[in-house]
């Protein structure tokens, strides 16, 4: 299963403040993806950074992706939609500069629709209309001979339109709406924000069947093996995400979806994000859960091969010679807590007044600042 993880722009820990240094600096943490972020404007200067940032992704197999406007209104006037297609036609060109494989956008609110097929239908004329302009803002260099800067427009697919779920109730972009409008428009990939499905569901990613039955839900509808995804805490309430949090102090947590992935995310193609507070530390988080998993997954499956072999040797039922290793690691386990009893009966030694752990004994301790809101 390709997976690749990073964080949603420059690393914070990165002394210099360019996409460039920052691709640097993530390839050495062993993440291998980034979002740039164009959620407010783009600025004409970014633009050679862009292509500095473009010609490293195609030379490398790091995986560059941007986020559009965070404001939308696809689904109102017509004057307020052409203002939100203006600004995505900026991140469109800059897309197609840095080389981005994924170009999330979000839809906005309902306006004056309700919740439904006629909603849906709206959005997939529109976002048809955003792919046929990614193919032709990649395929403007085809017929110019000095395009050879930028050899990627020639050899490697237009970007892919990320239409992302959304984290409010008033918001478009529910699981059923997202996969719905990616089955019917060709070009696009479902953006599955699990902070946002995790808040507007009021807290349903919980455990690893949750989110099996959330991408059996996605390989039904939609039909595709690749997602991109977004992982964060998240605080919400009332089925409404608030902002974002680091992961260790939310209620949406990575294990779970590290498990689902480690035993049954072979048929996916999927790109994760990290859009907590923490950046890079969080990503970072994210990828040794995932190699926990695997690790994990990879100890079941030998210790079975293993038993399977005693088992047939001997001619017992490798069921029952389970149940005898169960047995003989519960009489150990007994074992070594009675030890640990008789141990803890003797008195404790005085800690020494220095400790290893600072001047006169005291813990170091490290204040965490709580993270600012972020625009749903």
């Amino acid at each position: 299963m390709p997976l690749k993880l990073g964080p949603a722009g420059v690393p914070l820990s990165c002394k210099g403040r360019t996409i460039v240094e920052g691709m640097d600096d993530i390839t050495v943490l062993g993440l291998d993806a980034m979002e740039v972020q164009t959620v407010r404007t783009i600025q004409p200067q970014h633009f050679d950074q862009y292509w500095q940032a473009g010609v490293l992704s195609w030379n490398s197999d790091f995986e560059m992706n941007m986020h559009g406007p965070y404001y939308a209104e696809l689904l109102g006037s017509k004057r307020e939609r052409n203002r939100t297609l203006s600004k995505m036609e900026t991140s469109l060109q800059a897309g197609k500069i840095i080389n981005a494989r994924h170009l999330t956008f979000h839809v906005g609110p309902y306006g004056e629709y309700q919740p439904g097929p006629a909603a849906n239908e709206q959005v997939a004329n529109v976002l048809s209309g955003v792919v046929d302009r990614v193919r032709e803002v990649w395929g403007d260099a085809e017929e110019e001979d000095d395009y050879a800067a930028f050899p990627w427009v020639h050899e490697a697919e237009p970007s892919l339109v990320g239409v992302e779920t959304s984290g409010r109730q008033e918001l478009w972009g529910t699981v059923e709406e997202v996969l719905e409008v990616c089955n019917h428009v060709e070009g696009t990939v479902p953006v599955l924000n699990m902070g946002h499905i995790h808040a507007r569901g009021h807290g349903r990613m919980k455990t690893s069947e949750d989110y099996a039955e959330l991408f059996d839900q996605a390989r039904e509808t939609y039909g595709g093996s690749t997602f991109y995804c977004h992982f964060a805490g998240v605080e919400h309430r009332m089925g409404n995400a608030l902002h974002y949090t680091q992961i260790k102090k939310s209620d949406l947590k990575f294990e779970p979806f590290a498990e689902y992935l480690a035993e049954e995310g072979d048929w996916m193609d999927i790109t994760i994000i990290s859009d907590s507070p923490l950046l890079e530390h969080d990503a970072m988080y994210m990828l040794q859960h995932y190699d926990k998993a695997r690790q994990r997954l990879l100890e079941i499956r030998a210790r079975d091969e293993r038993r399977a072999k005693l088992a047939a040797q001997t001619g017992i039922d490798p069921e029952e010679l389970k149940r005898k290793e169960e047995e003989a690691a519960a009489a150990r386990k007994a074992q070594l807590s009675g030890g640990k009893v008789t141990e803890a009966k003797k008195p404790a030694k005085k800690a020494s007044s220095k400790s290893s752990t600072g001047k006169g004994g005291k813990m170091m301790s490290f204040d965490e600042k709580k993270g600012e809101d972020d625009v749903f």
